[in-house]
């Protein structure tokens, strides 16, 4: 997503270098050209902070590496997409607003080292830009969102644990989005699809005890 801000803390730091250390192992052990890593969790669980800052790890060892937030991938732009739930009803809401169908390719383009285009959301204008890339050279893909733990490919699957006061506290200190009585009842939707999927994750990331297999 264009002009999305981060803050890193050590937290974050810390949390993408037990990542790191794991996708190193899997490497070693595995030997593969392409590896895929998914990074779950809830609205403002610092998925993408984490992504960013395993990101620049694996270029210290000169591991090529992309980032795909699936948040690019949302059938409604961010502009229409509040009037689209609000018509369609709070069980609207889950893994379905994506377009899987788009990712899939995107995956399969870098699986093959093909040319390939992606959508960006503006956060500025809202608008969903095309990124054009080449995943020729590209040896990891680090795929973050809501619901990146449905992505049967991925050799990696890691979930950032954090409770519904946390994902609401997060969410009204970004300013991301209005807070209102309507975006709370989204947050708890979307919490409990999160939940859902916990079990399809290998490994867990909780900021207070550090990473464990469940």
């Amino acid at each position: 997503m264009l002009h999305d801000l981060i803050t890193i803390t050590p937290r974050h730091e810390n949390a993408a270098r037990l990542i790191f250390d794991k996708v190193i192992e899997i490497r070693n052990n595995e030997p593969k050209e392409k590896l895929i890593v998914t990074i779950s969790g809830e609205v403002g669980s610092g998925k993408s902070t984490v992504s960013v800052v395993l990101g620049r790890l694996l270029k210290k060892q000169k591991i090529k590496t992309k980032i795909i937030d699936l948040d690019d991938y949302y059938k409604i732009p961010p502009l229409e997409r509040r009037e689209w739930r609000l018509k369609n009803g709070l069980e609207s809401i889950g893994y379905d607003e994506y377009n899987w169908d788009k990712l899939n390719q995107n995956i399969t383009d870098f699986m093959r080292s093909r040319k390939s285009q992606m959508p960006c959301v503006d956060l500025v204008s809202g608008n969903v830009d095309e990124l054009h890339t080449d995943f020729k050279t590209i040896e990891v893909l680090i795929i973050n969102g809501l619901y990146s733990l449905k992505i049967e490919d991925a050799d990696l699957k890691v979930m950032i644990e954090q409770t519904y006061d946390e994902t609401r506290d997060a969410q009204i200190y970004s300013q991301k989005e209005h807070m209102d009585a309507y975006r709370l009842k989204v947050l708890q939707r979307e919490h409990e699809v999160v939940q859902s999927l916990k079990s399809k994750a290998d490994y867990f990331i909780d900021f207070e005890n550090s990473f464990y297999h469940l």
